[in-house]
């Protein structure tokens, strides 16, 4: 796991991208760490918080180096048909994500995920069984670069307050245009769920291969998403934080 992620020498030199959101990532460490919430179980990392195609295709990335079981990632995969599947690079499969989400998907599997990122704002990923290849870039306006750094310092405490989530939630949508998120809700399998993006980058630009098949480009979704109860953005985005 986690082979490849080192940065290339190449940087930008403007605004968010300074230190890139490769370096950003790449500042948490595998770890097993309890959860900060008594009660609950979590993680900590990055991903790809939803990537939809034209085709009607849906990708997701998981990455949470930290949690309270094993560092894991994970590939998400809909059909168009709404069949969701879920690739597994981690000790175990239910200490990751189908831990919360398997209920919802019509398989799982184990597979080799690899990351490379081809500079800060670009990352590709390779999948081998099924064969994957996916590179996406991303971009930061303003408008991100502000909501992000107040995402970064907003206390975990306070994302269970009642109404915090949905406000946020709808800041999201006004700043990316992402829909109505689920933030706080039922996991498929039946756990309490919060979810906590810190910063979010809108996909840019994304190609990406399946099985040889072209799964055409990036789109933002006429409707979320969803995975059992869970809505993801409408929008391509990769996000950072925790859940």
């Amino acid at each position: 796991m986690y082979s490849g992620e080192s940065v290339t020498e190449r940087q930008e030199t403007t605004g968010e991208f300074e230190s890139g959101i490769a370096a950003k990532v790449q500042q948490i460490r595998p770890s097993v760490q309890p959860s900060p919430i008594h009660g609950y179980e979590h993680v900590r990392g990055f991903g790809i918080y939803a990537l939809p195609f034209d085709s009607g295709h849906v990708l997701a990335l998981r990455v949470f180096p930290e949690n309270d079981f094993a560092p894991y990632m994970t590939v998400w995969h809909r059909t168009p048909d709404g069949r969701w599947s879920i690739y597994v690079d981690g000790p175990r499969h239910d200490t990751a994500c189908p831990r919360y989400f398997g209920d919802a998907t019509v398989h799982v599997q184990s597979a080799d995920i690899t990351l490379t990122w081809l500079d800060p704002i670009e990352l590709q990923v390779r999948m081998d069984d099924p064969e994957l290849l996916l590179t996406v870039r991303m971009d930061a306006p303003l408008t991100a670069t502000i909501l992000n750094a107040i995402g970064a310092r907003f206390p975990s405490s306070l994302w269970r307050v009642p109404g915090v989530a949905s406000l946020f939630a709808r800041v999201a949508d006004t700043v990316f245009g992402i829909g109505d998120v689920t933030l706080i809700g039922t996991a498929p399998n039946g756990q309490r769920a919060i979810l906590m993006p810190r910063q979010m980058y809108p996909i840019e630009s994304a190609v990406a291969t399946l099985d040889g098949d072209d799964l055409g480009k990036p789109t933002t979704s006429k409707t979320n998403p969803t995975m059992g109860n869970v809505a993801f953005p409408a929008r391509p985005m990769l996000a950072i934080g925790e859940a």
